[in-house]
């Protein structure tokens, strides 16, 4: 049963794809955030299809931690589960990634058009500033940022070293952090065709104020609050 939920759902996604694409690049002409709550459609619809074809459900706790104005989430990255989940469960958003996401046909147009923040790693310094600099425009449109400190997806139990680009965009902006943990790697794994059923818990932890904090305390404070969440999700 699991390869054939896994195939349908592979299958589904072939098929609603690239209409979706067409209709995103319509949406060019249209302000952010009505492009964003169409283009979104599509994360909304995979997600749909992850519940009842793979049988992928989810919960939230903590959702009562979520500040009343824009912020800069930092979580753990495990899977493609959560880059589309989370435009469901978090307030219109945009992801800080890396550039090369954009050339991908189809899904990477789309994307383009939702606003990211897309940066070349390589450059460093200069990155975390483009990240500060479009961030906060981000921000003062009424956007959320997300932000994968680990850079990449990690295994469920691994985790590698917490980039400092989201909490130096907090601590610049004055915006809080908003640190979440989950274990959605558990049922849809890192570059796997096969997913297993079961209900992914995401757990948002009490927002972290950048005033008066550096970028470097930011980002270890979410981190410190992330990894201990994650030994009890697992």
């Amino acid at each position: 049963m699991r390869w054939l939920r896994s195939a349908l759902f592979a299958l589904a996604l072939l098929v609603i794809t690239p209409p979706y694409a067409v209709l995103a690049l319509a949406t060019f002409p249209l302000p952010r955030m009505l492009r964003y709550r169409i283009i979104s459609g599509w994360s909304h619809l995979v997600v749909w299809l992850a519940r009842t074809v793979l049988g992928i459900h989810w919960r939230v706790e903590g959702g009562e931690n979520l500040p009343s104005r824009p912020a800069v989430i930092l979580s753990k990255h495990q899977s493609a589960w959560e880059t589309m989940a989370f435009q469901v469960i978090f307030p219109p958003q945009v992801h800080v990634l890396k550039r090369e996401l954009l050339w991908i046909p189809f899904f990477g147009w789309g994307l383009a058009l939702m606003s990211p923040i897309a940066i070349d790693r390589s450059r460093g310094v200069a990155a975390l500033r483009a990240i500060a600099r479009r961030g906060r425009e981000r921000l003062e449109q009424g956007f959320w940022v997300v932000v994968f400190p680990e850079g990449t997806r990690v295994r469920p139990g691994e985790r590698r070293p917490y980039q400092l680009g989201g909490a130096w965009l907090a601590a610049a902006a004055g915006a809080p952090v908003v640190p979440v943990a989950h274990n959605a790697g558990l049922f849809w794994p890192r570059n796997a065709f096969l997913k297993r059923p079961g209900i992914v818990t995401v757990r948002i932890g009490p927002s972290i104020e950048a005033a008066d904090r550096d970028p470097k305390t930011l980002n270890d404070l979410a981190e410190a609050w992330i990894e201990e969440q994650q030994k009890a999700l697992l």
